[in-house]
This record gives structure tokens, C-alpha cells and sequence, in this order.
């Protein structure tokens, strides 16, 4: 458990001071998890506290929380994450946080003894308080009910400015998006009622926010205020961890701009101290496999690695013999464990944090958590196959409707599986190698051609088509190096085929989508990969934008062309995994990657991929060197390309282009140009070795 930390010297004055504390329930003893749990980790909310005062003659001395306290009740009567919370002004206790406020009618408090061996220092950011949004419409529904949009579906409250009598009752609904009919929905919800009460103590106007929930949701239902709502009177307020933003992208298409708008506001939803699902209905819990799919992707919205530092400390608490949750923490009991690429979390993000962030020490906190979850299969496997055990398999899948013959069918669970135990084993030598654990690399490299070859005897014939013919199933196969170099090729053109004969549409579910664009790429399909991100109709990235969402949807049609909604059952508007094709954009459309050699960006890669008619693709990165960038543009037959690579860094930079005489930096011809080194010609790019600065490349007559 993280303890918080303010420094409060410029709130103490001269003579007497207060010190006070409002509590709520929160995790620890509110309602989460499925079927209304309550009261998980314990019954009773307590508080530690302790200020430490240096006096100006030097000494020291602190006030601590002990049994001199006393304890009330206030003006919030209620409070839950997912059913919100009820204020009554009128039992507001006026002046209890000034000195000399007369608490005789106040209750002793209970001074219990816990043990201090859990407690630790934040070392996460917190949650706090960042943008804000005025309504965009005001009106009613065809339902007659008084409805404000905000225009974006965020996660937070709503700040209520309000004057009414004593005892007038305000409530406040929360919903994401209107049903056809255009009235308020909330059936996707699920049990979480979503509600902030206000009770006025009336005469002078008042303002109402809620303290311990919050709220996914881009509309409000109002019920009980006086007189007309007017704009200025309502507030949304976006919350989420106080992480720093890092990376800027754009392009000259809007459609992909707002996609990348809905990635970050995805991501900006469900990070609220731990990596959720979801924020909205009864659920927000830490899912494992969400996290891991959309990690590569925070890290270029965001600085994350504190928040996953510490989320994977979590992770490591929660293993079983191995064995991963499918949430963190874990609110669902011993058996809710070890699914492939869901348990998975434990190898992934450490080296996707490493990659990111160049540290070591994350794979150095996370080694034993990484070798304990490889171990766990290990375990479970027969003759180096892993097909034992529930999993939930490429998770939310097209399901074609009116197609029968199999290319969309649901891929084997346990060919999923063999590919995940193979990937976590390959970045457990990753991190062994690192971290100089010799002895890890032989064993597991020794285990790993072992995974591998049980793999192909068990799912591959000899031609080498996969026992599942899915995209998922050859995505997985080709990303994890799974398939014989021999192989491969044909894999990959089996998996162009399999998307061409979709009309260029995605079947891919929550495994093999964010690897979907990669593998594409990476064997030379760049105009196929560049169609899926276009594609409009369902299923595609752009069809909820199309839509109108301002966020990234659970299910590809979480709305329907008709209007009409996927089960309420599962069917969440602000659900980050989809958006793991951000990380296909920056690093492959915009080109910016970090080599393994040189984590953190020590030593960048530049290399865009041009197509998709897009004329220009810019984007940034703030990195702990400083900033890299690149920005392509295609003007009169010219593709002008601006990098910036930061100071202390190196930069492999591939211009695409076939012959060197056609480019130039800065106008100078690239043979000639001093401070760069030119390497040899690799897939049709130019290669050039560069440092620090910045840089202006022209193609000439580019195709």
C-alpha cells in the first residue's frame, strides 16, 4: 500500500492549526468486482497519518494520528465507485477545518494497530483534476428528459453550480452515448447506477462535486434542478493520473486524427492508478491482457513508466505459484488465473517498459515475477505444449454473420497459448541477457526451440498452413517467430489473402490486432495494412469514428449501422485495446522506434512507411534525451522528410528512396553532407547514420 507525501509548510500559520481527513470507501471496502462484492479487503476505513515539522531552531517534532482524534459524519452520505455518491448540504459541519471549531459532540475514534511492513512511498503520480469541458448542447429528449452533452465521452464528474430551497434534491445520470430513439442510454452500464445526489441547504447558490467516484460518460441526465440549465452553472472534469504527455502525431488525413484523438482520451479514461478496462460500468478493474496489448502504445501518448512500475509491483504481489490474475488486484478469486496473453502482462510490459524507457531496473524488479509466470507453464505443458487450462482466446473477434466457411473462425485457444508461452519465454532471454544472467539464456533459449518445435508438430502441416486459418492465428505465428524462415513467406501471403478476401477488413480480436498492421509491414504489405487502417465500414478502426465516438469502443460495432447497440452485457464505449494500433502509426506511418541496442532511444530508428495516399504524417516524441522527431511530407513529386534526433543519442535514419542521387539535406547532396554517415541501401530505402540535430531531407521525383 502507497502512502502520500505533501509538503504543507506554506498551509501552517502562526498560533493554532488544524490538521483534518475525509474518508471514503473506495476499493478497499466499497462495491467492486462482479455480483455487487463488497467489503473485499476488509470492513472498516482507517486513517494514517503523520506530520513531520522541522522547527527553525532546528528540532524536530510531528503530530501523528492517535487517539486524541475525534471522528464524524459529514455532508457525504454515501459513496461508491460505481454507483456514485450522495451529498446533503445540510449536514455539512461548518468551520470543521478551523482552529477552535467546537467538536465536543464528535465521537472518540478507535486507535487500531496495523502492521506498517505493507506501506511504501508513491511512486506512481497521482490521480488528479486536468481538463475541463462546457456543455456543447443543452435539450431535451424525445423521452422528455434534460440532457447536457459534453461532447467528449471522458472520465471523471461534473462540478454543478446551483440555488434552490433546503432540501431540494439534484441527481445527476451519467451515460457515453443515446440510444437510436436519441434518449439517454444506460442498459450498458450493467448494475452500476452511475448517480450523484445533491441535497441543498438552500438560500445562497452552491456547488456540488462528488469526492470518492467518478464516472465514465459523455452525457448527464439532471433531475430536480430549479429553474433552466444553463451552461455555465455545469462543468465536466477529466481525471486521471498526473502523467506527463510525451508524444504529438498527426497527418494530413482527419478521420486518423481523430482516431489518434480517441486513442489518447482511451488511454487518458482507464488510467486512474491502475491500468482499467474500462471506467464506466460495473467492472473498472485492472485486466491484465487490456493492459498489456495497449502498453507499447501509452508510451508514446504519456510517460508511463512510473505508472507500470509500480502497477507491475502489483502484478508480482498477486502471482500465485506463477500464475497471473486476469485482474490486478485481484478481486476475483484464486481461480481467475493464468489465461494466455492476459497472464502474459508479466514478460510483456517489463520489456516494453525497458524498450520505452531504457531502465534496467524494471526488469530488475520484475525478473522473479517474469521467470515465475514462464516457470507456471512450464509447469502445465506436456511435451513443451501449453494446452491446458481456460483461456479466453482472441478475445471479442469478428464474428461474420452471414459466412460459414471458416477463414473468420474462432483460432484455437491452445495454438494462441503455444505462441504467448513462446513470446514470454523469448523476453525472458531478453531480460536475462540484459541483466547478465548468463545461466537463464542457455536454459530457456534450450526451452524456447523446444516451444517452438512442439508448435509445429502440433499446429502447422508440412506446408505450413496453420490448423486455425485465421488472421490471428498467422499474426500470432509470424510475430512471435514462430514458423521456420523457410516458412514464413508464404505465411504471410496466406495472411495478405485472408484480409484481401474480407475486402480488406480486420477479423482480428483482442490478441492479434495490435500485431495485425506489424507482421503486414514487416513482409512487405504495406498497401494492405495502410487499407485495414483506412477501412471504413465495420469491422475497422474508423468505423466508430465514423460513428461519431470520441473515445476507443470495447467491440468493433458497440454501435450498429442501424443505430442499434451490441448486448448491454459487454458493450463499453472507452476501451483502450483497440487502440494498440497507435503504436503501428508512430512507429511504422511516422517511423519512430527505439533500437534494442539502445533503449529509451539511445540509438532511434527512423524509418516511415509511405502510403495510404496520406500527403503528410508528422509526429514527436519527448523522450528522457529529449526530443525525436519526424515529419514526412509529399509536395510536387517531392517527399521532404524533417527528423530531429535529441543530444547524447545516436539515429539510424532510412529515406525512402532508390537512388541517392535524387536526395539531399538541407539542400546539400547526401554524399556530400557533413555530420552524417551513409550506409548501404536496404529495401528501398537510403540509410543514413546520424547524431544530434536537426535535419532536412529531400526526394527528388519520388514515387
Amino acid at each position: 500500500m502507497q502512502y502520500q507525501v505533501y509538503n504543507v509548510t506554506n498551509l501552517i500559520k502562526n498560533g493554532t492549526n488544524t490538521v483534518g481527513a475525509i474518508l471514503g470507501n473506495g476499493w478497499y471496502r466499497g462495491i467492486i468486482g462482479f455480483s455487487n462484492n463488497i467489503n473485499v479487503y476488509g470492513k472498516d476505513i482507517a486513517l494514517l497519518l503523520q506530520i513531520n515539522i522541522t522547527y527553525s531552531d532546528g528540532s524536530t517534532g510531528n503530530v501523528i494520528s492517535d487517539g486524541s482524534w475525534k471522528s464524524s459524519t459529514g455532508e457525504i452520505r454515501y459513496d461508491e465507485i460505481y454507483n456514485g455518491e450522495t451529498d446533503d448540504a445540510r449536514h455539512e459541519k461548518a468551520g470543521w477545518t478551523i482552529p477552535g471549531y467546537d467538536d465536543r459532540n464528535w465521537s472518540d475514534v478507535t486507535v487500531a494497530d496495523y502492521s506498517k511492513d505493507v506501506l511504501l512511498a508513491t511512486q506512481n503520480e497521482p490521480v488528479k483534476k486536468h481538463e475541463t469541458f462546457k456543455p456543447v448542447r443543452i435539450f431535451k429528449t424525445p423521452a422528455g428528459e434534460s440532457v447536457i452533452d459534453f461532447g467528449q465521452n471522458l472520465v471523471g464528474w461534473v462540478q454543478v453550480k446551483v440555488k434552490g430551497n433546503e432540501g431540494d434534491t439534484i441527481t445527476i445520470s451519467h451515460a457515453e452515448v443515446l440510444d437510436k430513439e436519441g434518449n439517454f442510454y444506460t442498459a450498458n452500464l450493467r448494475h452500476a447506477k452511475a448517480q450523484d445526489t445533491y441535497i441543498l441547504k438552500g438560500k445562497e447558490e452552491e456547488t456540488f462535486e462528488p469526492h470518492f467516484t467518478w464516472h465514465g460518460f459523455r452525457f448527464i441526465k439532471v433531475q430536480g434542478y430549479a429553474g433552466q440549465l444553463k451552461p455555465e452553472n455545469f462543468t465536466a472534469v477529466a481525471l486521471y493520473s498526473d502523467m506527463q504527455p510525451t508524444g504529438n502525431f498527426s497527418t494530413s488525413n482527419a478521420l486518423i486524427n481523430q482516431l489518434q484523438h480517441n486513442i489518447q482520451w482511451g488511454q487518458k479514461g482507464n488510467f486512474l492508478d491502475v491500468p482499467t478496462d474500462c471506467p464506466q460500468r460495473d467492472e473498472r478493474l485492472g485486466w491484465t491482457g487490456d493492459a498489456q496489448v495497449f502498453s507499447r502504445t501509452a508510451t508514446f501518448n504519456m510517460n508511463v513508466n512510473n505508472f507500470f512500475a509500480k502497477w507491475l509491483k502489483d502484478v508480482a504481489a498477486d502471482q500465485l505459484n506463477g500464475a497471473v490474475p486476469f485482474v490486478v488486484p485481484n478481486v476475483l478469486g484464486p481461480n481467475a488465473v493464468a489465461s494466455a496473453g492476459w497472464a502474459d502482462v508479466a514478460t510483456i510490459i517489463p520489456w516494453n517498459m525497458y524498450l520505452a524507457y531504457g531502465d534496467r531496473k524494471i526488469l530488475e524488479d520484475q525478473y522473479s515475477s517474469m521467470k515465475g509466470w514462464v516457470e507456471y507453464i512450464h509447469a502445465k505443458s506436456k511435451n513443451n505444449l501449453w494446452n491446458t487450462g481456460f483461456h479466453f482466446g482472441d478475445w471479442l473477434f469478428y464474428r461474420p454473420g452471414d459466412d460459414n466457411d471458416g477463414r473468420a473462425a474462432v483460432t484455437d485457444k491452445y495454438l494462441i497459448a503455444q505462441c504467448f508461452y513462446a513470446h514470454s519465454t523469448q523476453l525472458l532471454i531478453n531480460a536475462a541477457k540484459v541483466l547478465g544472467k548468463e545461466d537463464d539464456v542457455a536454459t530457456y533459449s534450450s526451452l524456447l526451440q523446444k516451444i517452438k518445435d512442439a508448435f509445429i508438430k502440433e499446429y502447422m502441416t508440412p506446408s505450413g498452413r496453420l490448423v486455425s486459418g485465421t488472421q490471428t492465428a498467422y499474426v500470432l505465428a509470424l510475430n512471435f517467430d514462430m514458423l521456420p524462415e523457410s516458412l514464413r513467406t508464404q505465411a504471410a501471403a496466406r495472411l495478405a489473402d485472408n484480409v484481401k478476401s474480407y475486402d480488406n477488413h480486420l477479423t482480428t480480436g483482442f490478441l492479434g490486432t495490435p500485431y495485425l498492421c506489424h507482421v503486414l509491414t514487416r513482409f512487405g504489405y504495406d498497401s494492405i495494412a495502410y487499407k485495414l487502417l483506412l477501412q471504413q465500414t465495420y469491422p475497422s478502426w474508423l468505423y466508430p469514428v465514423k460513428m461519431g465516438a470520441t473515445t476507443i469502443w470495447e467491440r468493433w460495432d458497440g454501435i450498429k449501422p442501424d443505430s442499434t447497440f451490441e448486448t448491454p452485457g459487454m458493450n463499453s464505449f472507452n476501451h483502450y485495446s483497440y487502440g494498440a494500433i497507435g503504436d503501428w502509426m508512430y512507429r511504422s506511418m511516422a517511423g519512430i522506434d527505439t533500437y534494442e541496442d539502445g533503449p529509451g532511444y539511445k540509438h532511434i530508428k527512423i524509418k516511415p512507411h509511405i502510403g495510404g495516399n496520406f500527403t503528410n504524417v508528422s509526429a514527436s516524441l519527448e523522450t528522457y534525451y529529449g526530443i525525436v522527431a519526424n515529419s514526412w511530407n509529399i509536395e510536387n513529386n517531392s517527399l521532404i522528410m524533417d527528423v530531429e534526433i535529441p543530444v547524447n543519442t545516436t539515429a539510424t535514419v532510412f529515406i525512402p528512396a532508390k537512388n541517392i542521387n535524387s536526395v539531399t539535406e538541407n539542400g546539400v547532396a547526401l554524399n556530400s553532407a557533413k555530420d552524417l554517415k551513409v550506409a548501404e541501401p536496404a529495401d528501398g530505402y537510403i540509410v543514413v547514420n546520424i547524431g544530434s540535430g536537426k535535419y532536412h531531407f529531400v526526394v527528388k521525383e519520388h514515387e
